[in-house]
Order: structure tokens, then sequence, then C-alpha cells
């Protein structure tokens, strides 16, 4: 046993994070920790790792154990890259895995916040010794709070693999639902003060919550139930007494006032839509754009043409220049080559990956009201739509988790109203509930979308296409999306071929590129990827849509026994229903096929 942790419990000052929570890891364990932001997930990482204190409860630590410890903060001591992290060749090939080398000699408070994540994380690896086992000295327990941050997609897969391998015990926080499925075994859900244990990976943990929650929701159904039945009886007149039995009584208010604690600002869905203006078919050209950055160039000749309903992830190794892409496109930034030509009605708005950005002494309220004196009932509203409930709301940002924040730094940002949005790893620190919900927004949203993420899921569901920038200079588009772009990297490499090393952005290597891909394309109607993906996700909401009709008219139903002339109606609507939804199911059924048989990474 490494851990055993008993009645544990931490409480902020409005409200607890978790109580009576109990824990044993063992080696071999892969647990990992989720729940909603600000929850108190980093919180009990602390508190096994011995960082920090809990409030209540006692945690036991084997005798001899050693734990390696990733902070969600991850402070760094003073030295160089190469001090800090140490001389040996397998420390060499861990920096050089994530996105380091050619750092070794940088001091440590020179660096980004991203190397700074990578550096920290090295280190805690580094602590474990090789996967497989090492020296008695190496740390039996590794502990990781959001260890993907920060990492391109090549470290992230090769973290997989190095956790998949590593024998000792290992309990982390992260919002990759890959790394989920993958590496861990059992997955512990915190949820407003109480903690519930999942075997399996992230699947598992989807069907065993969404469980849990109807097995909740049928026991308040009864409860409600028999509350009406108790109240009736307490307002009824007893003619042979003046006075109720007392057990009776008690047990009759119980009922009554015991469902669940009401207030929750969680329980209502995240409003993410705060309006969007028109835009118009020209949305931003760009024509030769290059950047350099310390005498190295990042990208060059990169042409492109965005669209309005334009669905772009940018992707590439760490450094290669993602976001100072974006940054360029945002107009934050110049660049040493090309011309951007933005249309006329954009309206442009950037979600930073920095969350230094927000100032940790102001309120919440104050940031999201600009500082007004009297806050308007639809400035609280909006509030409680983003999961700030009251106490929250005048809480200073120094005292909200890292998801707290990004999700302040998200409302801020879709309070411009823009119709072209730029992300820069928006899903970092954000929890997984927050997560889905972005993505359904983002899936809606009808302006365009121009992504940095390292997360694949992310990247999957909402970009049609990428702009791969190499590391060395090129930056090409690729269609298809991230799937698409993965497969042809594992083909290049089976066949022993390496990426293009020319300015694959340039109008030159695009059309020496279209002979091939049109020779290798099917013969299928002239619809481009990217209008495919976006007319299989309009069928897909469709079908949603038409199969929840289907369940509320069937809901419907059941309320009506007994009235025949409402069931008579319902039937004929249930009737319609169904037709319209497998109308919509062929739909679909038929548009996937026909992207299997352009792409297969449209699916």
């Amino acid at each position: 046993m490494l851990v055993d942790a008993t009645g544990l419990s931490a409480v902020r000052p409005d409200r607890p994070l978790f109580e009576d929570l109990s824990l044993a890891i063992a080696s071999g364990d892969r647990l990992a920790v989720v729940g909603v932001n600000g929850t108190g997930k980093s919180t009990l990482l602390g508190a096994l790792a011995g960082s920090r204190t809990p409030d209540a409860g006692t945690i036991r630590r084997g005798r001899g154990a050693r734990i390696a410890h990733l902070d969600q903060d991850a402070p760094l001591p003073a030295g160089t890259v190469a001090s800090v992290t140490g001389d040996r060749w397998e420390a060499a090939a861990v920096r050089d895995r994530l996105g380091l080398a050619g750092l070794e000699d940088r001091p440590t408070d020179e660096l980004s916040g991203g190397q700074i994540k990578r550096v920290a994380l090295a280190r805690a690896l580094l602590e474990c010794g090789p996967p497989g086992g090492g020296p008695p000295d190496d740390a039996d327990l590794l502990i990781l709070d959001e260890p993907t941050n920060h990492l391109d997609v090549d470290a992230i897969a090769w973290l997989e693999e190095w956790l998949s391998t590593f024998r000792g015990g290992l309990l982390m926080v992260t919002h990759d639902r890959h790394v989920l499925d993958r590496v861990c075994n059992r997955m512990l859900e915190l949820d407003r003060g109480g903690s519930y244990l999942h075997e399996g990976g992230y699947a598992s943990y989807l069907e065993a919550k969404a469980e849990r929650i109807d097995r909740a929701a049928s026991a308040e159904a009864k409860r409600k139930n028999l509350a009406k039945v108790e109240l009736a009886w307490l307002r009824r007149g007893a003619p042979a007494r003046t006075s109720k039995p007392k057990a009776r009584i008690e047990t009759a208010t119980a009922l009554v006032e015991g469902g669940p604690s009401g207030g929750d600002v969680r329980d209502q869905a995240l409003a993410l839509h705060q309006g969007t203006p028109r835009l118009g078919d020209k949305v931003i050209e760009i024509h030769g754009l290059g950047a350099d950055v310390e005498g190295r160039t990042l990208f060059d000749g990169v042409d492109l043409l965005l669209d309005p309903r334009e669905r772009l992830g940018i992707v590439g190794p760490n450094g290669a220049g993602k976001t100072t892409m974006l940054r360029i496109l945002a107009g934050e930034r110049e660049p040493e080559r090309g011309t951007i030509d933005v249309g006329p009605t954009v309206r442009l708005a950037m979600f930073s990956q920095d969350a230094a950005e927000l100032d940790p002494d102001a309120r919440v309220r104050d940031l999201v009201t600009g500082g007004k004196k009297e806050v308007s009932w639809q400035d609280t509203a909006l509030m409680e739509r983003f999961w700030f409930d009251s106490d929250t709301q005048w809480a200073p940002v120094s005292t909200l988790s890292g998801g707290e924040r990004r999700r302040l730094q998200l409302l801020l940002v879709l309070l411009q109203q823009p119709n072209v949005l730029l992300l820069d790893e928006p899903t970092n620190d954000l929890d997984l509930d927050t997560l889905r919900l972005l993505e359904d927004f983002l899936d809606e949203w009808p302006g365009a979308l121009i992504v940095v993420s390292h997360d694949r899921a992310l990247l999957e569901r909402t970009v049609a296409d990428v702009l791969v920038i190499d590391g060395k200079g090129g930056a090409a588009r690729r269609p298809g999306g991230l799937a698409a772009y993965l497969e042809s990297r594992r083909t290049n490499r089976a066949k022993g071929k390496t990426e293009a090393k020319a300015p694959s952005g340039s109008k030159t290597a695009q059309a020496a590129a279209a002979p091939a891909q049109a020779a290798a394309a099917p013969a299928q109607r002239s619809t481009s990827p990217s209008t495919l993906r976006r007319e299989l996700n309009a069928a897909e909401r469709n079908l949603a849509k038409a199969t929840k009709e289907v369940e509320r008219i069937e809901a419907d139903l059941q309320d009506a026994i007994g009235d025949h002339q409402r069931l008579a109606d319902l039937g004929q609507q249930l009737t319609e229903a169904r037709a319209a939804m497998d109308a919509a199911e062929d739909r679909w059924l038929t548009l996937a096929e026909e992207a299997e048989a352009v792409n297969p990474g449209l699916l």
C-alpha cells in the first residue's frame, strides 16, 4: 500500500470541497480524479502528496514510499533546465520527448509558462526512473495535475506510452479523454462535497455516472410522491383527536424538506451563447505570410483563405509558431512578411492560454460588469449561467481554481460577441463537463473558428481541416482534420518518408499536391471535405433533435393516460415524429457513407 487516506475533508469559506473521503492507492493502480472545476481535485492531489494539509482526516503513507508530484502551479528551483532535470542520458531523452531540446542552458526564471510546466513534468517523470522499474530510491507513486497541458500531440502520445508501462501507482487529474481511457483503470469523481469511485476508464465512468444520476432521479421522484401523501395527511383535520403522532409529523416534515439541496448553479446548463453578429463572405485572407523569432523562421509563404463557417485547427510541435500565428491573426503581432486582409464585418476575439492576464485582486463580478457599482439582475443571471454562484461572484480571482479562471476567461471573451473566434489551448484546466459543453457550443456556433489545441478529442469533433506548422519553417493546410493528418504521418513513417521540407503553405507546394489528391479521390459529388463535414454535423444535430422530440412525446403519452382525446393527438404526433427521425437518420447514414468514401478522417 502506497497511500491510505481516511475521512478526508477540505472546505472553502463558502462551501465544502469534499467530505469524509477515503481512498487507498497501491502499486499498479491507475486512478484519475474528475469533477467540475472548483470541487477540490488539485487540493486532494496536494493533500495526498503532502504539499497541502486537509481540514480533517488522516493520511498514512507506506513505509519507505516515495512520491513524485507535478503540481498545477509547477514551481521550479533556481538554475538551468539541465541542472534541475539532471545530466543523465535519461534526462536528455525525456527533455527531447517533451519539446525541451535546445533549452538545456536556459535559466528557469526565463522560461515561459508552458516551458515551466514541461520542465516540471520532466522532473517528476525522472524521479520515477525508467517506467519499467529502476533503482530503489525511485518514486513509487506518481501524482500528476494536468500533465498534458502545453504538450503537443507527439509528446502526449509518448507520455501515454510511458505511463502505461510505469509499474508504480499513478494518481492524476487530466482533461485528456484519450489518456483517461488508455491509461486509467479507476476514476474518482468529486461532486458537491461527495466522492464516487468508478471502475474502468473514461467511457465506463460516463456510464456509471449516468446510472447514478438515474438512480438519484428515481429516488427523488419517489420521495416527492411520498411527500405529497404525507403533506396531504398533515393538512387534513383529525376529527377524533386534536393532535397527530409526533413521529409521523417528523417523518412527513423530513420527506417534504429532504430533497436535494436547491440553488446550485451547476444544475442548469452552461450558457455559452451570447449572440453572434452577421459575418459577411469576406473573413480573413492571408498571402505569403511569414514570421521569425530570434533569427529563426517559424513559417513562411503561408496562403490561407478563411470562409464564414471556417473550422480550422492549427497543429505542430511545441515552439513551431502556433500561438504566433494566432496572435498575428488577432492583430497582436505584426508578421515579418506577407499581408493580412480582414473583412469589414469581422468581429474577432481571442481566448488566450495565459490565465495570468487576469488581475488576481479583481473580483469576478467586477471583471464581468466592468466595475459597475450597481450590478443588474441580468449580470447576476449571466454569471450564474457560467456556474459562478453568489459567493464566487464576490471572490477575487486569486482564490479561484485554475479551471474556474479559464471559465471566467471564456465568459469575458464571449461577452465581446465575436463572429471570428481564435482559441489558444482552450481545454487547459477545464473540467470534463465544461469541455463537453464547449464542444457542443462550437459545433453549433455560426461564426468562423480557428483553434490551437493538443486535445485530440476536441480537434476531432470541432475542426474540418488542420494547418500543420512543421517546426522547420513550413506550413500547409491539410483537409480531413486531425485524424487524416495523423494517418498520413503514420503512412509516411511506415514508408520511411519524411515530411516535405519546402514551405508547403505556398501556392507551388499546394499545386503540386493537388494532382495526387485528385487521383486518389474516388468518384464522388464535387463537395469539399469541409462542406461535407459541416453537412454531416448538421445532419447529426437534426437527428439528435428529432430523437429528443420522439422521447418528449413518449413521455407526454405516459402523463396523458386516461385522456383519450389527448392520447389520440399525441399518437398522431408520435407517428410524424418517428417518420422525421427515420428521415434524419437516413440522411446522416448517407452523408456518413459518402464521408467514409471520400476521407475516413471526416468521421
